[in-house]
């Protein structure tokens, strides 16, 4: 959407091909995933108009301050109902609440000035003829030109992966983070962070508390992601047979719990001596078979692995949106929880031992890590914090090239890897940043 407000700045006209829906009847397939477990591939919290970002926490700090210019992407998100405060607030934060009607009025100044916006449009294939691109192929046969495409997908759109692969369009596998998501009552998270008593609380002029951990184990990170204090734990699956977790929370951030992602990396050369199991195949990706020989140079390596935690986290929770979940003590002493505390997951929790779900070698970082963190601070050590799985798309396991100096695909004119399901961006304000980027537009002109 900041690609496409940028190419209106710049006298160009804009086509956006949205795969879901618009912000309102996306709701509905929100409230069937958490309601009745029930995933519609091309519309959740993954897919739909503004991507995952529209129903995220709405978190705007990034460190890509030499990538493009932040201010100017607050400043859009202001002029489009943003709270003013955002422009000057070290961790600016939105809330989920607000984002849907900031992506809607977006929406409006992008067809106000003529850009055009189609829902409901899945890209099937794209029109390549001499090595340049023509434009896209919706899944209806429908054939949409353009004179370049800008491939903004989400790092979630893993049919687009496989096409590429299979159209022989270079893509490559990507290191990423996996883990789990935490949750503690918000209360002892500020007891932790203010000092404050059981009794007082935090008062009525502090924010709900956040952190932040970091930790070495074994040489590899450990490390909180995406926290969110006053939150919930939401259902981001985008198939069927699949548990998919992440955070978001409101702007008051007034929920009584607080989650975060506890995630540690995992690095391509973890992958090359995993036996075939840990490798699976999503229905998105059906036309790109596994082959074990192939597995060790496989550019969707990374994305097997990670579908392959996936699926085990819906067979471990009964195949269906319920998450797979462990107190912290239990997880802690490889214990099975007898019982779990309350959780904000909607669809609910059901107890298990997530080392049946993880990888041995990402449980074992994510206990040492855990264990660090509950050593450095008291609180954190709670019967009262439950351990939900999964948390598993931190970032893209797949990166597409592009030239530097002209954002195009190496192989492919005309075409522009674009954000987080390209591998160059990480969060809202990086991916807006890079649809931005005034470079990748010159060159070119739209044809009328």
């Amino acid at each position: 959407m900041f690609a496409a407000l940028r190419l209106i700045e710049l006298g160009i006209k804009p086509i956006i091909i949205e795969r879901g829906k618009d912000v309102r009847d996306r709701r509905r397939d929100l409230a069937a995933i958490n309601k009745q477990h029930l995933i519609n591939p091309d519309s959740n919290y993954c897919f739909g108009e503004g991507g995952a970002g529209t129903y995220s926490d709405g978190k705007l700090y990034t460190r890509s301050d030499k990538r493009g210019n932040i201010r100017h992407i607050l400043e859009i998100f202001v002029a489009h109902g943003a709270d003013p405060q955002i422009l000057i607030e070290a961790h600016p934060h939105i809330g989920t609440n607000k984002l849907p009607k900031i992506i809607e009025t977006m929406r409006q100044s992008i067809l106000d000035a003529g850009g055009e916006v189609h829902f409901n449009t899945r890209m099937a294939d794209l029109c390549l003829k001499n090595g340049k691109v023509l434009g896209i192929i919706a899944q209806t046969g429908d054939i949409i030109a353009g004179d370049a495409v800008l491939l903004a997908t989400g790092h979630s759109a893993r049919d687009v992966f496989a096409l590429l692969h299979q159209r022989q369009i270079a893509i490559e596998a990507k290191p990423f983070a996996l883990g789990v998501r935490i949750e503690h009552p918000q209360a002892l998270i500020d007891q932790m962070q203010y000092k404050c008593s059981p009794q007082k609380g935090r008062g009525d002029y502090l924010p709900p508390a956040a952190y932040t951990w970091v930790e070495k184990v074994g040489g590899r990170g450990v490390y909180s992601f995406c926290m969110c204090p006053g939150g919930i734990i939401a259902p981001c699956a985008t198939d069927t047979q699949e548990i998919v977790t992440n955070g978001w929370s409101p702007s008051r951030r007034n929920n009584p719990f607080a989650n975060s992602g506890i995630v540690t990396e995992i690095r391509l050369e973890d992958l090359n001596t995993l036996p075939r199991h840990h490798f699976y195949a999503p229905s998105s990706c059906e036309t790109v078979p596994i082959k074990p020989a192939d597995l060790a140079n496989h550019p969707l390596r990374a994305l097997f692995f990670q579908a392959a935690v996936e699926r085990q986290a819906w067979l471990v929770g009964g195949q269906r949106q319920t998450a797979p979940a462990q107190r912290l003590p239990d997880f802690l002493h490889h214990k099975r929880s007898i019982s779990l505390p309350e959780c904000s997951y909607q669809p609910g929790v059901v107890s298990a031992l997530l080392t049946d779900v993880l990888p041995p070698f990402v449980a074992q970082h994510l206990h040492g890590g855990l264990a660090a963190f509950c050593r450095r601070a008291s609180h954190y050590y709670t019967d009262e914090a439950i351990l939900v799985g999964v948390e598993s798309r931190t970032s893209s396991p797949v990166r597409i090239p592009r030239q530097p100096d002209t954002l195009q695909h190496p192989q492919v004119g005309g075409l522009y890897p674009c954000g987080e399901g390209a591998g160059y961006a990480g969060g809202i304000v990086s991916a807006a940043i890079d649809g931005a980027l005034r470079r990748s537009y010159c060159g070119y002109v739209m044809k009328p």
